[in-house]
């Protein structure tokens, strides 16, 4: 088979893949095919933008490092990162909607007494947190873990900042106590941009579209026999609620930060400072209740590009 056109190649294409061992292998590279040809021919790249197109895939893996990561920048900025999460987390009444698990979880951080503050002494307004854990029934789950992490008042995490704070901060894991429930202080975490000094941000200026996501708390949340949660709570009224660049806003997703007056103590402390208070009752799905049951297994990734 020779002499290939824009109408038989596809065809010759598929073809070739008939001898894929793997029924998986051969059902992905076909639709890959597929829809890679048909995006061609519908946009009908001239030569040089199909090498400035394979230039700008080479960049963005030249960005790729153990601190960065521009491929995924890349899916969650095309929004294939939460189509994924949509698809293997479909929704459930009485269960907390999924998000984006971002860059900067990190596996193993400093197990905390409940009611601790985990801000490290970086500087921010207070923010007081409480919030359960239950089934989707309403049943309290006691002995979850609760892994938390955010941003400064600045937008950047411990993380990017660790010669200059002297360690982790704003992050800790909980267990729920006998109710299920869980508290911590830190500080009010801020919106921020994401890094686009690299082949995605170029794409987004192209685009007319600007890099920043909301104001969030990063929560993880499992227990034996329930799919874990990965998930964000949102600033309720921060500008970029509509227009965050990884699309990862849900509405379920989004609360109020109160902010209360000296005097008003959350957790029986008194305070003499004005502080937030957030509350957020989690509900897990058990495993296998969904179409697309995930391992309760705890996630683990290097840090890398911020979202």
């Amino acid at each position: 088979m020779r002499n290939f056109n824009e109408n038989t190649i596809t065809d010759a294409v598929l073809e070739r893949l008939q001898s894929a061992t793997d029924a998986r292998v051969r059902q992905i590279s076909e639709a890959l095919v597929r829809h890679l040809h048909a995006f061609v021919r519908e946009v009908r790249p001239t030569q040089k933008e199909w090498e400035y197109g394979i230039d700008f895939l080479t960049r963005t893996g030249h960005m790729c490092d153990d601190k960065r990561q521009e491929f995924i920048l890349l899916s969650d900025t095309l929004g294939v990162s939460m189509l994924i999460d949509a698809i293997n987390h479909s929704s459930m009444h009485g269960a907390t909607e999924s998000t984006v698990l971002g860059p900067f979880f990190v596996q193993d951080a400093l197990e905390i007494e409940l009611g601790k503050d985990i801000s490290n002494g970086i500087e921010g307004d207070p923010l007081f947190v409480t919030g359960s854990v239950s089934t989707v029934d309403g049943l309290p789950l006691s002995g979850a873990w609760v892994d938390v992490w955010h941003s400064d008042e600045d937008g950047n995490y411990d993380v990017q900042q660790l010669s200059e704070i002297g360690g982790l901060a704003m992050r800790a894991r909980f267990r729920t106590d006998a109710s299920g429930r869980f508290s911590f202080w830190s500080i009010k975490p801020a919106a921020y941009p994401i890094p686009h000094d690299g082949p995605v941000g170029e794409m987004l200026k192209a685009q007319g579209r600007h890099p920043w996501r909301p104001a969030h708390v990063h929560f993880m949340i499992s227990a034996p026999g329930f799919e874990q949660l990965v998930t964000h709570i949102f600033v309720a009224g921060d500008q970029y609620l509509d227009s965050d660049v990884v699309f990862g806003v849900k509405d379920d997703l989004v609360r109020e930060f109160v902010l209360r007056n000296p005097g008003e103590e959350a957790d029986g402390r008194a305070t003499n400072r004005k502080y937030y208070y957030l509350n957020y009752n989690f509900g897990l799905k058990r495993a296998g209740e969904s179409s697309h049951s995930v391992e309760s297994t705890k996630i683990s990734r290097i840090p890398v590009a911020q979202t």
